[in-house]
């Protein structure tokens, strides 16, 4: 179904009944990155799949100011108020992770559990900010100079994503498809909006945070390990599985055991 806020329209697909659990994709990901756990998550409850601004189905317009991240947690509130939920669990992947964190912020009440894969509360200075908002906003013309071919040749050749060398050549082949279905507009605007750059700092927050949280990352993944640690400890209600063998992205490189920490995360909370 498309659901329009602010004149904008963003696709959301929904399964199942249930307690509801909404999923947030990655950087130039999109709803299908999760299609393979729906069937087991939908059992027992009610799934929300989003595509974010700039990514899938949704729009890509090229006027930024939808795309800032706040901006976007606001757009969940207000699709889940279409749906008529009032209370979510949120389960989100890297760039997902940040907004589905930021909506924990923003909007306290609304959110019952949090699971957070790959994922950082931003950067902690404004100097950190601004050089990368720089970086960003260099790769986003490189976007849509160079179009999304190169692009996407570069980015999964970055180092985040080494381990996913190993991965069957028909499932990094899916990948680079879905990754190459999305728009160039949507994807430059999304690193200038709504990347760590131009993200605020939710380090301060953390410890404020009343929603039981779960961090996943995968213990050849250094830097977000680092960040889970760092996190864990400022936090009050965090709990940290550190999965064996696998990179940044546990759900595409160990999706059995992806799939049962969260069903047994959810299950323990209900």
């Amino acid at each position: 179904m498309n659901i329009v806020v602010d004149h904008i329209s963003y696709h959301v697909e929904v399964y199942g009944t249930g307690p509801p659990l909404m999923l947030l994709h990655g950087f130039t990901g999109d709803s299908s990155t999760w299609a393979p756990f729906i069937p087991i998550l939908a059992k027992d409850r009610q799934i929300i799949v989003m595509d974010i601004i700039g990514h899938g189905k949704t729009a890509s317009p090229a006027e930024k100011q939808h795309y800032h991240i706040e901006h976007a947690a606001y757009v969940m509130k207000k699709v889940l108020e279409s749906l008529k939920i009032n209370s979510v669990d949120l389960l989100g992947y890297s760039m997902g992770g940040r907004l589905a964190l930021s909506f924990a912020a923003i909007y306290p009440e609304m959110v019952s559990n949090l699971i957070l894969e790959s994922a950082s509360p931003g950067l902690k200075t404004e100097e950190e900010r601004k050089e990368r908002r720089i970086q960003d906003k260099q790769l986003g013309d490189y976007i849509l100079t160079s179009g999304l071919l190169k692009f996407v040749n570069r980015w999964e050749n970055i180092p985040l994503f080494a381990t996913q060398s190993r991965l069957s050549s028909a499932v990094k082949e899916q990948i680079r498809s879905q990754r190459l279905s999305n728009n160039a507009i949507g994807l430059a605007n999304s690193l200038e909006q709504m990347g760590t750059g131009s993200q605020v700092s939710w380090w301060d927050r953390l410890e404020t945070l009343k929603c039981r949280t779960l961090l996943i990352t995968g213990d050849l993944d250094k830097k977000f390990c680092q960040l889970a640690a760092e996190m864990q400890e400022k936090g009050n209600c965090m709990e940290w599985i550190n999965v064996k063998d696998a990179g940044h992205a546990i759900h595409v490189e160990k999706p059995k055991i992806f799939g049962t920490i969260v069903s047994e995360f959810l299950s323990n909370s209900s």
